[in-house]
């Protein structure tokens, strides 16, 4: 048998995925303007209790900030006209801009007009606002979620608003700069209960340091890397960018997996664990498995990174 990206995506049928973030995001969806950016403000504020924000990084903030700068300097009445124009996905000059952000920019230009809506700088939720009644059953299907799905959901209601990028032809991505690999001398190495094959554990330890050459050199021509809830990315070059555009100062603590063999001298490991992202701190993981499938060169062909649905999914390794 030869695996191909679709077949790959079948190996441990079993695992079971927090399919309530995508149901979540796909009623904020249904929504109108209002109401989703009614909901984003109430539910900073209220994850806020719960889950801090770290401030974003100096890069993020420095390609974000003219077009924060322009907002600034707008009226209550056109600023808001703006903030309707993103979720509305209209094809304005900002949306524009903002369409072709990575979304480390968009996050931090987001958290900066969270921060200058509660100072007054930039036009509030008004006084006594009450969310529709829609709003606020999805914004209690968001507090009932775990942190680590919280965060899901709260990053992508803004990644897809702004102007639809396929709609504008040509046009140059804009991403912060690629932080070096850690030195050599300064990583830590990864332990992994029931695996030990060294392109799984050399996949952790490249990621936790930043090296994405290194990393991107595990995975063969026609390779496949699958976020969660989405299709997969199939190439190396795209899934390069993915690396460099998402993955920076990630924190990756796998505990346990299993390894088995599979048709055609393949290998398939899942491994169960937690990744910490630099924009909500060392007090939330997100509980995650992956799914590798091993080529008989002991390259990745395909790999799989899935939101689990609960914490109990961590002991989850079997095969079907």
């Amino acid at each position: 048998m030869t695996f191909t990206v679709e077949s790959a995506r079948a190996i441990f049928p079993s695992t079971l995925t927090a399919d309530a973030v995508p149901a979540t995001i796909a009623r904020f969806n249904q929504l109108n303007t209002e109401d989703q950016l009614a909901l984003i403000w109430f539910a900073y504020l209220e994850m806020g209790k719960t889950i801090t924000v770290a401030a974003p990084g100096a890069a993020s903030m420095a390609l974000a900030e003219p077009t924060l700068n322009q907002i600034r300097q707008m009226s209550f009445k056109e600023q808001t006209q703006v903030m309707c124009d993103l979720a509305n996905r209209a094809d304005t000059p900002i949306a524009r801009t903002y369409a072709v952000w990575s979304p480390n920019i968009k996050l931090g230009f987001w958290y900066q007009l969270g921060e200058w809506m509660d100072q007054k700088i930039v036009a509030p939720i008004p006084a006594g606002y009450e969310l529709s009644a829609n709003a606020a059953a999805v914004l209690r299907a968001v507090q009932e979620l775990e942190s680590g799905q919280q965060i899901t959901v709260l990053r992508n209601m803004v990644l897809d608003m702004g102007f639809d990028p396929n709609k504008m032809g040509t046009y140059t991505r804009v991403a912060e700069p690629v932080v070096p690999p850690t030195e050599v001398s300064k990583r830590t190495r990864v332990m992994i209960e029931g695996v030990t094959n060294a392109t799984v554990l050399d996949y952790m330890n490249n990621l936790n340091a930043n090296d994405f050459d290194a990393l991107i050199d595990l995975f063969v021509a026609d390779g496949a890397l699958q976020p969660p809830f989405q299709r997969p990315i199939v190439g190396k070059e795209a899934i390069l960018r993915f690396f460099k555009e998402e993955c920076q100062n990630l924190r990756l603590i796998p505990e346990r997996g299993v390894s088995e063999p599979a048709e055609g001298g393949y290998t398939q490991i899942k491994i169960t664990g937690k990744v910490q992202t630099p924009w909500f701190g060392a007090n939330v993981g997100m509980n995650i498995a992956w799914r590798f499938l091993i080529s008989p060169s002991n390259k990745i062909f395909f790999v799989a990174i899935d939101l689990l649905a609960s914490p109990k999914e961590l002991l989850n390794l079997a095969r079907s």
